[in-house]
């Protein structure tokens, strides 16, 4: 991991795209997507010090009370850490393509939708020719002017940022947490992902008329037994978007097995 000297960004005024992911890289020290931790105390000092000249002792009795003051502000969800998102709240970044990818894709079902034009082979992921197409549309829709070396830096970005075994491609899962976190429903299913073995079983069990897909009344009742296995907290309400976002990546009102597996299954590949 890059040491501090070496990582000069956090005293910048403006970040470029790859200096904001210098910095997330830097702190997402174990790349499980998130700032938190000893991470996040590391961070928060360090801000501290590029920001006000002077850094927080972590032993010093204050230290706590100035964290939770800081997450207040920042940590949307409150779960006590930062994710790629809220730190693009945090660190002013040159044409923030995080916030550009917000204004483009307001909601999960519209991330659902635009995921589907661009994964043409339907096979969970975009590769990266895809990815450059995506980020195209994502500038234009969102009224950046742009140039093609500056398409490139944002696509290799992402690519980057994702990218982890270096094959060129990025999973549905991944993408999505470019999502505010309160549109990113995919997030609320982390915690109860299924193994290939109890994806299947869980198909099949719902895949009441052995056709090879879910229907919207099949998907009905398998989304309310998962939440009710699971003790999920969500209401009817939620149910509903969980489903519309689900739906919007059917094949005319069919969810197959791939398109299930992205939303449900915890390894990448089915």
């Amino acid at each position: 991991m890059a040491t501090q000297t070496e990582l000069p960004h956090l005293h910048l005024a403006e970040l470029t795209a790859a200096q904001f992911i210098d910095v997330w890289k830097h702190f997402d020290s174990d790349g499980n997507g998130f700032i938190e931790g000893k991470e996040l105390e590391n961070f928060f000092t360090e801000l501290e010090t590029a920001r006000r000249g002077a850094g927080v002792d972590p032993s010093h009795a204050c230290f706590k009370e100035k964290l939770k003051e800081f997450m207040a502000n920042f940590d949307k969800n409150s779960d006590g850490r930062i994710e790629m998102s809220e730190l693009a709240q945090i660190l002013p970044t040159e044409e923030n393509f995080l916030l550009c990818f917000r204004e483009f894709v307001r909601s999960s079902s519209e991330f659902m939708d635009a995921w589907r034009r661009y994964d043409t082979d339907r096979s969970g992921y975009i590769e990266s020719n895809e990815l450059k197409g995506f980020l195209s549309d994502l500038l234009k829709k969102a009224n950046r002017n742009y140039d093609d070396k500056k398409l490139i830096e944002y696509t290799q970005t992402i690519l980057r940022m994702f990218d982890l075994n270096g094959d060129g491609k990025l999973g549905l899962s991944e993408m999505a947490r470019l999502l505010p976190v309160q549109e990113n429903f995919l997030l609320k299913f982390e915690g109860i992902r299924l193994t290939v073995k109890e994806f299947d079983s869980l198909f099949t069990f719902y895949d009441k008329d052995g056709n090879g897909y879910i229907d919207e009344q099949e998907l009905d009742a398998l989304l309310k037994d998962l939440c009710d296995k699971k003790k999920m907290d969500v209401d009817s309400t939620g149910l509903v978007d969980y489903k519309k976002s689900i739906m919007a990546l059917s094949d005319g009102g069919k969810l197959y097995r791939t398109e299930m597996g992205i939303v449900l299954c915890q390894d990448s590949m089915l």
